[in-house]
């Protein structure tokens, strides 16, 4: 009974852990930046089929949901996906952009970035697509979206300044396998350097 009931409490535990870690990455280098515009950047995942996968499919529906979380007006909101070839003969930002228009049915606007093929160039080949609005929004996976938000602090900190919250983390979602991203996450953040994994941006 008490090794069950052992188990059972570092069960919850990692649950929990795993909960607030994603929780907080989410909240790293955002500010509350007001306007009238804002850019969606979705990031893609590896991707080697001719439909999106469960990853991208999920990343879809969380860039879609920041964006009927903007406090704008939707015509002004872009909603910009980001993905290189997938080797199936397409590209990540495509498969992504069908999918939310054939899907789920999305009838905003859309941009794609189809030449990256790491986090760095995603950053790097979106920024002419954001340079001219009010906010940005960056959504993946918590920690994937923190490490971009870093890298668009490196390459250009002016629009860093207009990094806002995207709809990435909500409670109890994946909550299974949060320890899991908890733990990769830990590991693909080692390349950031300690401030950028605990400063929030400046409004």
């Amino acid at each position: 009974m008490r090794r069950a009931t052992g188990l059972a409490t570092a069960a919850v535990a990692a649950l929990a852990w795993g909960e607030w870690l994603n929780w907080r990455w989410s909240r790293v280098l955002v500010g509350d930046r007001a306007g009238t515009s804002t850019a969606v950047v979705v990031l893609g995942y590896r991707n080697p089929r001719p439909t999106a996968n469960s990853i991208n499919r999920w990343r879809v529906r969380a860039g879609l949901r920041s964006v009927a979380d903007a406090d704008t007006d939707a015509g002004e909101t872009r909603v910009i996906f980001s993905g290189g070839e997938n080797g199936a003969g397409g590209t990540e930002a495509r498969l992504m952009a069908d999918y939310a228009r054939s899907v789920l049915a999305f009838d905003g606007t859309v941009l794609l970035e189809d030449r990256s093929r790491t986090t760095w160039e995603n950053i790097t080949n979106v920024i002419p697509l954001i340079e001219d609005v009010d906010r940005v929004k960056i959504v993946s996976q918590p920690a994937h979206a923190l490490k971009a938000r870093a890298y668009l602090r490196r390459q250009r900190p002016d629009l860093a300044a207009k990094l806002v919250r995207a709809e990435e983390y909500r409670l109890g979602e994946w909550v299974l396998v949060k320890p899991l991203l908890a733990l990769y996450g830990l590991w693909t953040l080692r390349v950031l350097e300690p401030d950028e994994r605990t400063v929030p941006s400046s409004p």
